[in-house]
């Protein structure tokens, strides 16, 4: 009988301990993560489903990624422009970068803020601009022909050449980003050591420099291409119909043909495919850093 008053005591201890671990701040939480839940996991295991149940269950729209010729041209098409993209913006966002890093601190902010005002450009009003760039009577065909050079238009748009210039400049401020963090995180004193020791500018770059900002390299490849696989209106606009890339064919499988289990085949692969590349992405840089933040 002199247990019971300590077993009790020790009842309400437990109770008030899984209490206390309670953080009533998941209050103010659920609202939220019940709203991504409905909006957005839902719909993504409905797609998943669908490309396993239409138009009858099992994994014949898989199959056709290896019997039917449409699909992988298509998957090859759109991996192809996406490699090509992801190296020419990379290289441009580099040089991009590393001027932005050895500006001077009023000029860095000029070059930050035409960087900040890219993004808020829409990309059909950009797909349009290069239109009116590319086309036969535009801009650049008139100035090649005006100065003697060419003799008739060059073909720059409704082709592969079109959709990777229009998809290289929309994605060179995407590799900006985590490049430029790369870079502002190297400490200057090991650059300045490598010239105190006798070793030129060309050397101290390529054997310094560049090894240093390889997370940040293969961080912002990544990014612009997992990016560029969801393009959709550049390749519609300056490809012309002629180069689909995997976005626009799933648009044309809902709206079109109607065949729902195949744009959601196509669906799924672009989601695990963007999945994977995100948790490569971020072995190699945090994702905060590459959009924008601090690192720590």
């Amino acid at each position: 009988m002199a247990r019971a008053p300590y077993k009790g005591a020790r009842a309400l201890n437990v109770m008030a301990t899984r209490t206390s671990r309670f953080n009533p701040y998941w209050l103010l939480v659920a609202p939220a993560v019940l709203l991504v839940l409905a909006l957005y996991v839902a719909p993504i295991v409905n797609v998943l489903l669908l490309s396993v149940t239409d138009p009858k269950p099992g994994l014949g729209n898989y199959v056709k990624i290896f019997e039917s010729d449409t699909v992988a041209n298509l998957i090859w098409r759109t991996i192809r422009l996406c490699l090509i993209t992801t190296a020419a913006a990379v290289t441009l966002g580099y040089v991009v970068s590393y001027a932005m890093l050895h500006a001077l601190s009023h000029v860095r902010r000029r070059m930050m803020s035409i960087l900040l005002i890219s993004f808020w450009i829409s990309v059909l009003v950009r797909s349009f601009a290069w239109l009116m760039l590319l086309g036969h009577n535009g801009l650049i065909n008139d100035l090649l022909i005006g100065l003697g050079l060419i003799s008739e238009p060059l073909p720059l748009m409704r082709n592969e050449l079109g959709v990777l210039i229009g998809m290289t400049e929309y994605m060179v401020p995407y590799a900006i980003l985590p490049l430029l963090a790369n870079m502002q995180g190297i400490d200057p004193r090991v650059t300045s050591a490598s010239r105190s020791l006798g070793a030129s500018s060309a050397q101290t770059f390529f054997r310094v420099f560049l090894p240093l900002t390889k997370p940040g390299i293969i961080a912002a490849s990544l990014l612009v291409f997992i990016s560029s696989l969801g393009f959709y209106v550049t390749p519609a606009i300056l490809g012309g119909g002629k180069v689909q890339m995997i976005a626009e064919y799933i648009s044309v499988q809902l709206l079109v043909t109607v065949r729902w289990g195949v744009a959601a085949m196509l669906a799924t692969l672009m989601i695990a495919s963007v999945l994977a590349l995100m948790y490569v992405l971020n072995r190699f840089m945090k994702l905060s850093v590459v959009f924008g933040g601090v690192a720590r």
